[in-house]
């Protein structure tokens, strides 16, 4: 009895995580998918939610991996690279119900201004897109009110993905260089 529940067990293990979000992601589903894309309607997804960088506490979600020579001599930090696996909430309470996490790395990247090169994927989690991302690469100039940053690509729901991700500052901290940022996505996708 053991062996039939160990075997039925694995069966659908491999069947629920051999696809992400319904999409076959085998090789073979891969392929069936792009052989119907020319008569797939192309869809516009908006999303919104509340990025949660925090830097300093207890657990932080962004920490530090490298920094130049110089880098707390320069007045944009520039140099400075964190990796980040930071929640992504409906509201802007860190408490909030969680949807998925901000994977990937910022670094500071002008000399000019306090600008980030951000590249990262927004992993969804819960909801209608659990299993499914949208890889952003962008600059992020952090003390404007809006930052647009595109959207290159997306897995699951989103294959093919693009789009604009804006981001506004909802709070942000100088001394603890703890933010919440509020995002806007529009995506095209199939």
């Amino acid at each position: 009895m053991e062996k039939i529940l160990l075997v039925a067990f694995l069966f659908l293990a491999v069947t629920i995580l051999g696809s992400s979000h319904g999409v076959d992601q085998s090789p073979k589903g891969v392929e069936k998918w792009f052989n119907k894309l020319p008569h797939a309607k192309l869809k516009m997804t908006k999303l919104h939610f509340y990025f949660h960088d925090t830097v300093t506490a207890k657990n932080p979600s962004a920490i530090q991996i490298a920094q130049a020579n110089n880098t707390f001599q320069s007045p944009t930090l520039f140099g400075l690279v964190r990796m980040m696996d930071n929640p992504l909430t409906v509201k802007p309470e860190p408490n909030s119900k969680e949807l998925g996490r901000a994977q990937g790395i910022y670094g500071s990247a002008s000399f000019e201004d306090i600008g980030l090169l951000m590249t990262l994927n927004l992993v969804f989690t819960d909801g209608k897109y659990n299993g499914s991302t949208l890889s952003m690469l962008g600059h992020n100039q952090i003390f404007h009110e809006y930052r647009e940053m595109p959207i290159v690509g997306g897995s699951g729901a989103f294959r093919l993905a693009q789009g604009i991700a804006t981001a506004k500052t909802y709070s942000g901290d100088n001394t603890t260089q703890n933010a919440i940022v509020e995002y806007h996505v529009a995506i095209l996708h199939y």
